[in-house]
C-alpha cells in the first residue's frame, strides 16, 4: 500500500478542487470542450473569467453553463451524467446522432474524463470492470478517438492506496495511446514517446512522493514546478 505524507489526509473535496482547477488552466478561448461524467463536470464551474469556452454534452447540448444554484434547477436541462445544468446565451439542442457527429468528426478541441487506469503509453481504461454490472460505455470510446486532445482527471491512487497510473493497464481498454495529459491531486504529467513526464507536483510534495504512488518510472522535467490552481 502506498503511503504518501499529507496528501492522503486531504478530504475528497480538497483533492477534487485541486484537480479541476488545474484542468481549467488548460482551457483556451474558443475551445469546444466535452467534460466526462463525474469529477470532470466540475471544470464547468472553473472556467476563467472572461474566457469563452463552449461545453458540449453527448446527450445533445452545446453551450452548457455552470451548475445551477439551488432552487433554479431545470429538470429538462441535464448533462450526460443526468445532472441538472444551466445554459448560456446561444445554447443549442440536437439529437445524440448530431452530437456524436461532432465528436467523431474531430470538432472537439478537448475531452476531459476520469479513469480507472492509465498507463505510461497513454492507454486508457475507464469503461468497465470485469464481473461488475455495466450500464453502458457512454461516449468515452468516441471521445478519446475523436477529440484533438485528451486529459485524464482522476485521483492518483485507489481507496486502498494502489496506483492507478500503471506500466500497463490491466482492465479492458477504452482507447490505445489516446491520453495526452494526466492531472491528479498529486501531480500534472504529460505522456511522451519515452514515458510519463512529471511536470508539476502538488504543494508540500516531492518528486519522490509522486514516484512512490506511481508504478512506471517517471521522467522528471528539468522545469519541474509546483502545481498551479
Amino acid at each position: 500500500m502506498v503511503t504518501v505524507p499529507n496528501i492522503h489526509k486531504e478530504k475528497d473535496v480538497e483533492k477534487r478542487d485541486r484537480i479541476v482547477k488545474r484542468v481549467a488552466l488548460e482551457l483556451r478561448d474558443g475551445f469546444y470542450v466535452n467534460l466526462g461524467i463525474g469529477m470532470p463536470t466540475l471544470v464547468a464551474n472553473c472556467v476563467p473569467e472572461g474566457m469563452h469556452v463552449i461545453l458540449q454534452s453527448e446527450n445533445g447540448m452545446l453551450g452548457i453553463g455552470s451548475y445551477p444554484v439551488e432552487g433554479q434547477e431545470d429538470a429538462d436541462l441535464i448533462n450526460a451524467g443526468k445532472e441538472t445544468v444551466s445554459e448560456i446565451p446561444g445554447t443549442a439542442y440536437f439529437s445524440s446522432a448530431d452530437s456524436f457527429a461532432m465528436i467523431r468528426g474531430g470538432h472537439i478541441d478537448l475531452s476531459v474524463l476520469g479513469a480507472m487506469e492509465v498507463d505510461e503509453q497513454g492507454n486508457l481504461a475507464n469503461w468497465m470492470i470485469p464481473g461488475k454490472m455495466v450500464k453502458g460505455m457512454g461516449g468515452a470510446m468516441d471521445l478519446v478517438a475523436g477529440a484533438r486532445r485528451v486529459i485524464v482527471a482522476m485521483e492518483h491512487t485507489t481507496r486502498e492506496g494502489k496506483p492507478k497510473i500503471l506500466k500497463k493497464c490491466t482492465l479492458p481498454l477504452t482507447g490505445v495511446k489516446v491520453v495526452d495529459t494526466i492531472v491528479t491531486e498529486m501531480a500534472y504529467m504529460r505522456v511522451s514517446p519515452t514515458g510519463l513526464v512529471l511536470a508539476e507536483i502538488a504543494p508540500g510534495l516531492t518528486a519522490d512522493d509522486v514516484q512512490a504512488a506511481t508504478e512506471p518510472t517517471l521522467i522528471i522535467s528539468p522545469q519541474l514546478r509546483v502545481m498551479q490552481n
